[in-house]
This record gives structure tokens, C-alpha cells and sequence, in this order.
């Protein structure tokens, strides 16, 4: 699935949204933050609603760092065919934070990550948070937890076993 632009704005940011995203290993539910990333939170939403995430491996799982998705070629490069600007962060990355991925300046798509440990002040705030982890916090560990070989970048981060993403649930109240 590609579209040509973001998806127009259509959540409402005085209500609370939670994502549960279903994985082969256990499902991780996620309270989002549509008041500190609107754009981000919309857009997931969007793409969760499209069933976009549906089937979408973790392709890149770095050991005490994070575990990365959204990316329906499984490359790393893939994409909905729209990029979207960042957003001001303003929390710290603290264990179980659900950010956008992204390569350099505003250029948000599909891809996001959710940080294995506390990585406040070891990285950059350049990535949108747009989320917390509330419920399976194991699950996020034990995706962490998988074997990895080296990736075409050279980085230890490539899962040997597979680690999918069976679907995501959007919760609005």
C-alpha cells in the first residue's frame, strides 16, 4: 500500500488512544500521545486502520537499544510512499518509548521503534515520540532478546527468526 501524501488529520487530541499491536511473540499495547504528536499519532492510526502494519517483520532488533518496524519491504527503506515532519520531543527516550524512525529531518513515514532501555541523553532528540509502552513490556524484551546476524549496514541487527507484526488494534475512548 503507497499513498502520495500523509493522510489528512483525523484524530481528535482531546481523546486517549491506545494501540495494541499483535506480534507472533505476544501483543504490546501502547498508550499514544496525540497532545505531544498529533501528526504522528494520526498517522499511525491512519496506517494501522489501513491494516498496513499487517505482516510487517521487526528487521532491525538491536540489543539493549531498540526494536524497529513499519516497514512493509523489511529492508529498512520501505515506506508508504509519503514522508511528514517531525514533531517537537520533549520527553526523554525512557525504557518502552514509541517513536518514529526516520532518515535525517522530516522524514517520517511508516517506520517506528520502541527503546529497550533507558536511552535519555544517549540519543538525540531527533525522533518523534509519539507513545509509551503500558502493557508487555516481556513481549518488547523478548523481541529484543532475538538472535540477530549482521545487517547489510554491517550492524548486528538483523533477526535470524522471524518477528512479525500480525496486526494493530486502535483503541479511541
Amino acid at each position: 500500500m503507497q499513498w502520495s501524501t500523509p493522510p489528512a488529520v483525523s484524530i481528535d487530541q482531546k481523546k486517549q488512544y491506545t494501540a495494541t499491536i499483535k506480534t507472533n511473540l505476544g501483543d504490546i499495547v501502547v498508550q499514544l500521545f496525540p497532545k505531544d504528536a498529533p501528526l504522528a499519532v494520526n498517522n499511525f492510526v491512519f496506517l494501522a486502520r489501513q491494516k498496513f502494519y499487517d505482516g510487517v517483520k521487526f528487521h532491525r532488533v538491536v540489543k539493549g537499544f531498540v526494536i524497529q518496524s513499519g516497514d512493509p519491504t523489511g529492508s529498512g527503506a520501505g515506506g508508504p510512499g509519503y514522508k511528514f515532519a517531525d514533531e517537537t520531543v520533549t520527553r526523554d527516550y525512557v525504557a518502552g518509548t514509541l517513536a518514529m524512525a526516520n532518515a535525517g529531518p522530516n522524514t517520517n513515514g511508516s517506520q517506528f521503534f520502541i527503546t529497550l532501555d533507558d536511552l535519555s541523553g544517549r540519543l538525540p532528540k531527533n525522533y518523534t515520540i509519539f507513545g509509551v509502552v503500558t502493557g508487555g513490556s516481556d513481549i518488547v524484551q523478548k523481541i529484543g532478546n532475538v538472535p540477530v546476524r549482521a545487517a547489510r549496514t554491517g550492524e548486528a541487527s538483523q533477526p535470524t527468526e522471524d518477528v512479525h507484526i500480525d496486526g494493530v488494534t486502535i483503541t479511541e475512548k
